[in-house]
């Protein structure tokens, strides 16, 4: 399907973080391990927040994220505190710069892998569900653009994780009703700029790989000779769907069916499960 990550912390090169792990998103676009296709190469997006601006900027390709020059040029010259890297694998919709992620409406950011099983059948019914003020916004044909802007109408400028619940309720329930058993399998990153939140959940598990980065102090005390650690503040977070290496203690994997938040002062982790709409 498809490989991200998800940046929250100290500014840094999007290049640091893009390019020079040994498992990075790059190559992880070539040579995934835990990904449905170990080749990602049906377009990519990144998307990021830069000083003072209240929307993130979004650049997006249909070409393959290992030899796009243009990714290259950005990505060494790009310093942000937020930002959000996704190599595509189509799962059945047109490769098309509308269908690459990240999405973004006003302030809030999106990226999603996994699938709704069966899309074509329920695509019509979800999508009359989007509030028709918004319906003019969709510019793909993918599932992943209908569950983030199903979400912005069930409330996602209130309450994040609620609105995404709901958005997970209504699939399966449609799904449900057009006879599809197991109709969502989904690892989602949404921010508004000062909040990140990743979620891990599908209706028949193992749901899609999804880690995070355990915190800056300890990875400190474990690698001391770690460059990268040398100016990052303590609230500096990655959540990717496959480790970036293999160094030990890094890496911590989601669990089943849950919510991590990223946030200023104490992150959080918290059960996920669909609520019915």
């Amino acid at each position: 399907m498809c490989r991200w990550l998800a940046y929250s912390g100290t500014p840094v090169l999007l290049g640091d973080i893009l390019y020079k792990p040994a498992h990075s998103l790059i190559d992880q676009s070539l040579h995934s391990r835990l990904g449905v296709e170990t080749t990602n190469g049906d377009g990519f997006g990144i998307g990021w927040y830069g000083s003072g601006a209240g929307t993130p900027a979004i650049v997006r390709d249909t070409g393959p994220a290992w030899n796009n020059r243009n990714l290259q040029e950005i990505a060494d010259h790009v310093r942000s505190p937020l930002f959000f890297a996704h190599v595509r694998a189509s799962t059945g919709t047109a490769v098309q710069q509308t269908n690459c992620h990240p999405f973004r409406h006003g302030r809030w950011m999106w990226m999603h892998n996994g699938a709704i099983t069966d899309f074509h059948r329920i695509r019509r019914d979800l999508s009359m569900a989007i509030d028709p003020a918004l319906f003019s916004s969709l510019e793909g044909s993918t599932d992943s653009e209908v569950m983030f802007y199903l979400a912005i109408t069930l409330g996602l400028d209130q309450d994040a994780p609620g609105a995404v619940a709901r958005m997970a309720g209504l699939v399966e329930g449609m799904g449900r009703e057009h006879g599809v058993e197991f109709p969502l399998q989904m690892t989602i990153a949404v921010t508004d700029s000062e909040r990140l939140w990743a979620f891990r959940y599908s209706s028949r598990q193992p749901s899609r790989s999804l880690f995070y980065s355990t915190r800056e102090a300890t990875v400190r005390a474990l690698h001391p000779d770690l460059a990268f650690l040398k100016d990052v503040s303590p609230e500096t977070r990655l959540i990717v769907s496959e480790p970036l290496g293999d160094l030990p203690g890094v890496w911590n994997e989601l669990p089943e069916g849950s919510c991590a938040v990223v946030q200023p002062g104490e992150d959080a982790l918290m059960s996920f499960a669909p609520e019915p709409v």
